[in-house]
C-alpha cells in the first residue's frame, strides 16, 4: 500500500509556495513604496479634469443595455471557440445545435437593433 503523504506532498508544497508568494506580494509594497504624497498624486482622476458632479448620480439605462449586449455576444464567442475546435467530432447534431443558437442570437440582435437599443441619441 502506497503512503498517501507521498501523493499529497507536492500539493502541500505547491500551496505553501503559493501562500508564501501571495504574502510576499502583499507585504512588499509597504516595504519598498516611496512615501511622498502630493495633492496631484492623491487627487481623484476623472479623465484629466476634476470631478464636477456627485458620484451617486443615476446612469442612463442605455449604459446597462450596452453592457448586457456586450456580455451576451462575448458569451457567444466563448461558445464558438470550443465548438470550432471540436467541429469534426460533434457531427451533424452539433452543427445544427450551434446554428439554432446563432439563429436565436441573430434574431435577438435584429430585435435590439430595430428597437434602437444601439443608438446613443
Amino acid at each position: 500500500m502506497v503512503d498517501l503523504t507521498s501523493h499529497y506532498l507536492p500539493i502541500a508544497i505547491f500551496i505553501g509556495v503559493a501562500l508564501l508568494i501571495g504574502a510576499a506580494l502583499m507585504v512588499a509594497p509597504f516595504l519598498v513604496a516611496y512615501r511622498n504624497p502630493d495633492p496631484e498624486k492623491v487627487s481623484a482622476y476623472e479623465c484629466g479634469f476634476n470631478a464636477f458632479d456627485d458620484a451617486r448620480m443615476k446612469f442612463d439605462v442605455r449604459f446597462y443595455l450596452v453592457s448586457i449586449l456586450f456580455i451576451v455576444f462575448d458569451l457567444e464567442i466563448a461558445f464558438l471557440f470550443p465548438w470550432a475546435v471540436a467541429f469534426k467530432d460533434i457531427g451533424v447534431f452539433g452543427f445544427w445545435s450551434m446554428m439554432a443558437f446563432l439563429g436565436v442570437l441573430t434574431v435577438g440582435f435584429i430585435y435590439e437593433w430595430k428597437k434602437g437599443a444601439l443608438e446613443w441619441e
